[in-house]
């Protein structure tokens, strides 16, 4: 005789167990891939710290990731993509202060005798005082100023447009090197930009914050503000600039935060 097969009835599912399900899922889902998370954070603790250079303070495998996000960053990069910018009455007349490295304990530092060093090449270098520099047509901008701490502030700044300056005191050929750096005076704070961001045309070195003077504590006489980055890239109080096809030093760099530190 044959053996007849019975089909299975499936008994749907209550709305209740449907939920539970769901619920399973999602949390086994949920552990996995927090348990993933977990084992990769202690990897990283453990990976060996990165050899100190021009950058320094953080695992091997995040600086190749720092570094490989920079690449990335910097082929998507043009000088047409400009930073929104506000009317005047928006600026925030309490410009907060929030780093004084490399000018606090500059305690005899001058404004008057103070000059910009150019160092052009190994055997050409100039000193430009700051008349020289108001004397250029002035820019100014009003953006939000952004901190990697977090925070951000609308900000209204004067000076010379970097595009400007390099065009008056003939700058152009050591421009075209990959990289800019620059100092404070006493040379305690320092940075390193990319030529693109530095020649951003809404990149400025300032004299003049809320159509006054820059004060000490900003960074007087003269500071650089580079809308495109971080405020760790716009220093405070340059004292020498200097052209490399080589990573300048920078000095949050070397505590084991990001070169690059765009926007």
């Amino acid at each position: 005789m044959k053996k007849t097969h019975k089909k299975k009835v499936r008994i749907p599912l209550t709305v209740e167990q449907k939920i539970k399900r769901r619920n399973f899922i999602s949390f086994s889902a949920f552990f996995a891939l927090g348990g993933t998370g977990i084992a990769g954070w202690k990897w990283l603790l453990n990976a060996p710290e990165e050899t100190a250079g021009i950058t320094a303070g953080t695992r091997a495998p995040l600086r190749r990731a720092l570094n490989s996000t920079e690449l990335f960053f910097r082929n998507l990069f043009s000088n047409r993509n400009l930073v929104r910018t506000y009317p005047k009455d928006r600026a925030n007349r309490d410009i907060r202060i929030n780093s004084l490295i490399g000018i606090e304990d500059d305690t005899d530092f001058d404004p008057d005798d103070w000059k910009l060093q150019v160092i052009v090449s190994g055997k050409k270098s100039l000193n430009i005082h700051l008349a020289e520099i108001t004397a250029l047509p002035k820019t100014e901008i009003v953006f939000d100023f952004k901190c990697v701490e977090g925070w951000d502030q609308i900000q209204y700044w004067g000076g010379v447009s970097v595009a400007d300056f390099i065009s008056h005191f003939n700058l152009d050929k050591a421009c075209e090197k990959k990289y800019i750096g620059l100092e404070t005076p006493n040379g305690e704070y320092y940075v390193g930009l990319e030529r693109e961001s530095f020649l951003h045309p809404q990149t400025i070195l300032a004299y003049e914050m809320n159509g006054k003077t820059l004060t000490m504590e900003h960074g007087a006489p003269l500071r650089l503000i580079v809308p495109v980055k971080y405020g760790i890239k716009n220093l405070k109080r340059i004292g020498t600039m200097t052209f490399s096809n080589r990573r300048p030093r920078d000095y949050w760099a070397e505590q084991g935060y990001d070169y690059y530190s765009g926007l």
